[in-house]
């Protein structure tokens, strides 16, 4: 069985680890977010949820010794290009998505769908809204943001008024929406739980094994 570490032991990390045999792993390494000393050596893959300022060194470390990794954490695109060139000169390998849900990047392609054909439709106007539970750290999310930046790409140039919400333990729902004089086109989707992260982000690290460059989740699941 291949060796994957984790990085960040919070409740994901935990989760993930419960759930990596089914993947065909042994988890051989549980690093914290401040733990810097823990011995990566006959690790096969990482996969990081931590926080978003400790996300650069954990890449860095990991590329120096050529493991793969799967970037669950949000919060950090500021650093993006950095993280990309660590791993273009260490030649290792990267996954990162705001959000490993299967069916949240199924329902991106839905957005992105959706504002294509709208695009030139000027009486629609659009909105992009999620909530969370209230200790997530950032907001508005990374899937949301990725929700509206997929929206730009496909097209819809015209504003879209976001917003947040973070209350209890809401594991997420992300809805984007589009309104006229003569009717309402609401698309949403709603997460359970935080399994649908956790597996997502073990798929993920099954299949980048192996594998060189920046890559995202789509990647994974629809190839490029």
């Amino acid at each position: 069985m291949p060796n994957l570490a984790i990085v960040g032991y919070g409740k994901m990390g935990k989760l993930i680890d419960q759930l990596a045999p089914e993947y065909g792993f042994n988890v051989t390494a549980r690093l914290d977010v401040n733990d810097r000393d823990a011995p990566l050596d006959g690790v096969d893959a990482a996969i990081e949820f931590s926080v978003p300022d400790a996300v650069v060194e954990n890449v860095r470390r990991l590329s120096q010794r050529r493991i793969p990794v799967v970037v669950g954490t949000t919060g950090w695109l500021q650093h993006l290009d950095e993280v990309k060139k660590i791993i273009e000169e260490n030649h290792s390998a990267l996954v990162w998505s705001p959000n490993f849900s299967v069916g949240v990047n199924v329902f991106t392609k839905l957005v992105s769908e959706a504002a294509r054909l709208l695009a030139d439709t000027p009486e629609y106007g659009a909105w992009a809204w999620e909530i969370h539970h209230v200790t997530k750290k950032d907001a508005p999310s990374g899937t949301l943001l990725k929700l509206v930046e997929t929206m730009r790409q496909s097209g819809f140039t015209r504003p879209i008024d976001v917003g947040s919400s973070r209350a209890g333990a809401h594991p997420g729902t992300h809805e984007i929406g589009f309104d006229s004089a003569a009717d309402t086109i609401t698309l949403r989707h709603a997460a359970r739980s935080r399994e649908g992260f956790a597996r997502g982000a073990l798929k993920a690290a099954q299949w980048i094994r192996g594998r060189e460059g920046f890559f995202s989740f789509s990647d994974v699941l629809f190839g490029r």
